[in-house]
């Protein structure tokens, strides 16, 4: 269960008209300190920041499944699952699935939510993009700093 905050955070960032991934992004956030701080570990950044956005969709956020191409069928099938559950929250989680995932992710190691493992898979994920979307998010990006 995502801490209070982190859903106030997002319902903020709702209500001001934000993107899903932005609204994403505090769950994401969240997750990563979780690792930080020792609550449980993650295999890699990318299973550190998949944990966030799957909490994030059963959440309640609209963000959408991975498009064809960019993950396996299996990934995209479990985020449609998760953002059905978004929708319709209140069913009791299993105790027993949960406690399973967490004595496993308690086995993991803290190192996938360093500095050098977030910065090495975000540059990984830019160079999979083409040069104009890199641009164009750039662009937007400096449209909405500070003058």
């Amino acid at each position: 269960m995502p801490e209070r905050e982190t859903l106030e955070r997002a319902a903020e960032d709702k209500a001001q008209g934000k993107s899903p991934s932005t609204q994403a992004g505090e769950f994401v956030r969240e997750e990563i300190e979780h690792v930080r701080e020792g609550k449980h570990g993650a295999r890699s950044a990318k299973q550190a920041i998949a944990i966030g956005l799957a909490k994030a969709r059963r959440a309640g956020v609209k963000l959408a499944a991975p498009k064809k191409g960019k993950a396996s069928k299996k990934t995209r099938k479990q985020a449609a699952r998760d953002l059905r559950q978004g929708k319709s929250p209140g069913k009791k989680k299993s105790a027993k699935r949960s406690r399973a995932m967490l004595k496993k992710l308690k086995g993991e190691g803290h190192s996938a939510a360093s500095k050098t493992a977030l910065s090495r898979q975000a540059r990984s994920a830019a160079a999979k993009r083409s040069a104009a979307s890199r641009s164009r998010s750039a662009k937007k990006a400096a449209a909405t700093r500070k003058k």
